[in-house]
Formats: structure tokens, C-alpha cells, sequence
């Protein structure tokens, strides 16, 4: 299975859901992408197996997947404080991939009717939502 992670500011979102995603999908082979050089720095540090940074690779990257991850904003332009060019969200949502976006109420974006999540509990439930795609 081939999982694309984009994130952005820190990368610390996608650092966590490449540890938790490697720890339980041992076949995964994950690919992370950042808005940003840091992010970028930090997910290949938590075990991405390949990484790049910007607007292309989030292009390209997501002809070539079969599930993306990331925070509600990879799909909103100018999200991220302007880290996701309206090319970039436009290749996530036109992908031919499942898309798990996490409801992260940050930089204007605001998601309606959750409640503070934490990050642990979502990481949780995107491993659920992933085990659930498997068998579909």
C-alpha cells in the first residue's frame, strides 16, 4: 500500500502518523511530503521512505498513491498559513486515492461540530479508518 503524508509549519502532525502508520502497517510504503523544508526534515526523520518539498512532489505524489493523509487544510488553498497553493489542493482532492484528512482547527479553517480533538486520539482513528480500507 502506498501512503502519501503532506504536511506543513513543523511537520510534527505527519512525524507522528509516519511512527504510528510504520508501527502497524509493517508493508506501507510512505511517502511524505512538505509544504515546507522543516516539515519535510521531520517526517523523514520519524521513518517517511522517501520525502520531498512544495508544490510538485504534492503534484506528482499524488497521482501515484493510494491513500492521503493529512490535516483538512491540504485541501483548502492558501491554507496553512499559505502553504498550500491552489494547485496543491486541487491534485488532493482530483486524486484517485482515499484522502483521511484530519479535522484541524487551525489558521482561519475551522471544522464545525468537532470538538478539540487530541492528536493521539485522531492518530488513532486514521489507523482505524486505514484497517477499515484494507478490508473494503
Amino acid at each position: 500500500m502506498k501512503i502519501l503524508i503532506i504536511d506543513g509549519q513543523g511537520g510534527q502532525l505527519g512525524a507522528q502518523l509516519i511512527k504510528a502508520i510504520g508501527g502497524t502497517f509493517a508493508d506501507a510504503d510512505i511517502t511524505a511530503i512538505g509544504t515546507n523544508a522543516v516539515a519535510t526534515a521531520s517526517m523523514l526523520r520519524a521513518g517517511a521512505h522517501q520525502a520531498a518539498t512544495g508544490e510538485n512532489p504534492v503534484i506528482v505524489a499524488c497521482r501515484k498513491t493510494d491513500v492521503i493523509i493529512g490535516p483538512i487544510g491540504i485541501v483548502i488553498a492558501d491554507s496553512l498559513m499559505g502553504e498550500v497553493t491552489p494547485k496543491m489542493a486541487v491534485a488532493v482532492g482530483q486524486a484517485d486515492a482515499k484522502r483521511i484528512l484530519l479535522p484541524v482547527n487551525k489558521c482561519d479553517n475551522l471544522v464545525a461540530g468537532v470538538a478539540k480533538p487530541t492528536v493521539a486520539s485522531l492518530i488513532e482513528d486514521v489507523i482505524a479508518k486505514m484497517k477499515n480500507q484494507l478490508v473494503c
